[in-house]
């Protein structure tokens, strides 16, 4: 009776990520219409932050809770599924459009911050120290003042050059549509997680991947119904910037506070995952800059590739 209680649940879950991922993104546009700000910046900060929440909530719990494995698998595994599969299912639900030159700074961040993170595990083979999580929030503050300083800076050169002569949504209603939808997001997300994990955990699988599976693919539900519903709706700037925006987001925030809170124990598994996370990154990048954009056929095998993945942790 449990497990159909758990089961149910989940299914609820998710009926409130994809109601709000619909909201949150239809309320994130008018926000971007309002303030003559491009999309894709809206995606990089306001979608990326509220789709981000839940792998914030899991961390931080976990880091206090001594579950650091959980708590860095759970970013390190959110940021692969949000590269190869939601990406990997855009592309199959349409081919997606990739201006590189709109993310190239935040996709060389997002890599940079794995690629720190990869130091630090490998220099401080015991325990990342606070200083260390320190680094991370302070390049997350320094990378979110740059961002928004950019946006500010284009803010007039949009308003010229806006295409999309729709109206925004009433001031009023894009705050409630916005807070609405985030709330469903950050809800689904813990009863999706918190329901997952407990299937999860009678199966006897191990902390870390939990991490890397259950938790990771649960907390990046709200990427993956907001990204998919943002291809629908043709807003392909707030899908890929809402991707490379999580993913910063994640390492430098999620980690950063969770470090913060306890200092982050090294698993010295976790150094092969975040090696995947940095080749993933490079395959992204591969298949962004052929065409400007991501083929059906690339879609397919970054699913692939995550799939080989996901069945290389859990026998070995």
């Amino acid at each position: 009776m449990q497990t159909v209680i758990e089961v149910f649940l989940l299914l609820v879950g998710f009926a409130m990520l994809i109601k709000g991922a619909d909201v949150f993104v239809d309320a994130s546009v008018s926000i971007a219409k309002r303030l003559r700000i491009p999309t894709v910046v809206i995606g990089l900060t306001v979608v990326a932050l509220g789709t981000s929440l839940p792998e914030a909530v899991v961390s931080i719990a976990a880091a206090i809770g001594g579950s650091n494995a959980l708590a860095v698998g759970n970013v390190v595994g959110s940021n692969v599924f949000n590269i190869m599969v939601v990406i990997g299912l855009c592309a199959l639900l349409k081919p997606v459009i990739v201006n590189f030159k709109d993310i190239s700074r935040d996709y060389w961040v997002s890599a940079g911050a794995a690629a720190a993170l990869l130091i630090m595990m490998i220099v401080f083979s015991d325990t990342i120290p606070r200083y260390g999580s320190l680094i991370l929030f302070a390049a997350f503050i320094s990378y979110i003042t740059a961002l928004v300083l950019k946006a500010l800076k284009n803010r007039k050169s949009e308003q010229d050059t806006e295409s999309d002569e729709s109206t925004p949504m009433p001031m009023v209603k894009t705050i409630i549509f916005a807070v609405l939808g985030a709330a469903l997001i950050i809800a689904g997300g813990q009863l999706t997680v918190s329901n997952a994990v407990a299937l999860a955990l009678t199966l006897g699988i191990t902390e870390r991947v939990v991490g890397l599976t259950i938790v990771a693919i649960g907390t990046s539900l709200p990427e993956l119904v907001t990204s998919l519903v943002a291809i629908k709706k043709g807003e392909e700037g707030i899908a890929v910037g809402n991707i490379v925006g999580s993913n910063i987001f994640n390492i430098l925030f999620v980690l950063g506070i969770s470090g913060l809170v306890m200092p982050l124990a090294v698993d010295a598994n976790l150094i092969f995952d975040i090696i995947v996370l940095l080749v993933c990154s490079f395959v992204f990048l591969l298949f962004a800059r052929t065409r400007t954009r991501i083929s059906r056929l690339e879609g397919s095998a970054m699913l692939m590739i995550y799939v080989a993945y996901m069945v290389y942790i859990v026998l070995f």
